[in-house]
């Protein structure tokens, strides 16, 4: 299935070529070894190996994409004025239910570390949202607000570490339930795959507002969403390509994917809105940035004529 931040966010291997893990599978001969080894898939065609590779490049994508945002947060000091909360909170809300999703599913190690990353850098964007939040709005600066930052992030940074690998030990008891029950659990999991996707889809709305009411996107790094559209325009890619290899049913196969791709494609066509508010309010972004660096090289010169004119 589909994990992480965006709809279809993960390699989703497993569930393309309907193939077991390494144990309970014949002995791979003709496959790709450095897709048995990191994956534990057997890729013998080359439908399925462009497929994995094009899957790879979305994951990659989506790994990047809050990177750019978190810089700028940084460099510009006013994520809260450009930020819609509603955007984190979504965005947050569908890793954490992607990721029980992808548990409960008992996805590769692969995909469970990188749905842990995801909701790592949530948390980072949200602490950014809420730190300058709080310091912009209080008239005296507080060390006590900086502490309390980096201790919550290295807390962060410490789940990061230990979590996937207690939930990888952890997940094999899952594999050995009864067949009614992992029926249960697996439907459990592809329902909050269906959750995570309107989440994502949700999440855009909020920031399209806030750009829209603003008339302005300065303070939010475009890179943001153009990695998130390169990554999910190779998921539904990676999908489209293993077709003329399946195995199984290709009806069966694409209502098992219906959710990640509509959630996919819905957030690409949402995403194309945002470029274009970017595109839109670029010369009010570069107005606001020529009006700051305009001011206070008005001081001096009002200085220096009111001194001509004492003399």
């Amino acid at each position: 299935m589909a994990t992480a931040r965006f709809p279809g966010k993960s390699v989703d291997v497993a569930a393309v070529n309907a193939s077991h893990p390494a144990l309970s599978r014949p002995l791979c001969v003709n496959g790709t070894p450095w897709i048995l080894y990191l994956l534990e898939e057997c890729v013998d065609n080359v439908w399925e190996y462009w497929s994995v590779v094009i899957g790879l490049v979305s994951m990659l994508c989506f790994l990047l994409s809050t990177l750019p945002q978190v810089y700028e947060a940084y460099r510009n000091g006013k994520v809260e004025e450009a930020m819609s909360f509603g955007f984190l909170f979504f965005l947050f809300s569908g890793d954490l239910t992607s990721f029980a999703g992808c548990y409960l599913t008992s996805q590769l190690p692969i995909q469970i570390v990188t749905v842990v990353f995801y909701i790592f850098t949530d948390m980072i964007l949200i602490s950014q949202f809420l730190y300058y939040k709080i310091k912009n709005s209080s008239v005296r600066k507080n060390p006590v607000l900086k502490w309390l930052c980096f201790l919550w992030c290295g807390s962060a940074t410490l789940v990061l570490l230990v979590l996937p690998k207690l939930i990888t030990d952890n997940s094999t008891t899952l594999d050995t339930q009864s067949p009614a029950t992992s029926n249960t659990v697996e439907i459990t999991g592809y329902v909050c795959g269906y959750l995570a996707s309107i989440f994502y889809l949700s999440s855009r709305f909020p920031q399209l507002y806030k750009n829209f009411q603003r008339q302005s996107t300065e303070g939010t790094s475009y890179l943001l969403f153009a990695l998130a559209m390169m990554g999910n325009g190779t998921y539904g890619l990676s999908v489209i390509v293993v077709l003329p290899a399946l195995r199984v049913s290709k009806q069966t196969f694409i209502i098992k994917h219906l959710a990640w791709l509509i959630g996919s494609l819905g957030v690409l066509v949402l995403d194309f809105f945002v470029t274009a508010q970017f595109i839109m309010y670029r010369k009010n972004n570069s107005a606001k940035s020529s009006l700051f660096v305009k001011v206070p090289e008005g001081e001096p010169l009002l200085c220096e004529e009111e001194e001509l004119s004492a003399f």
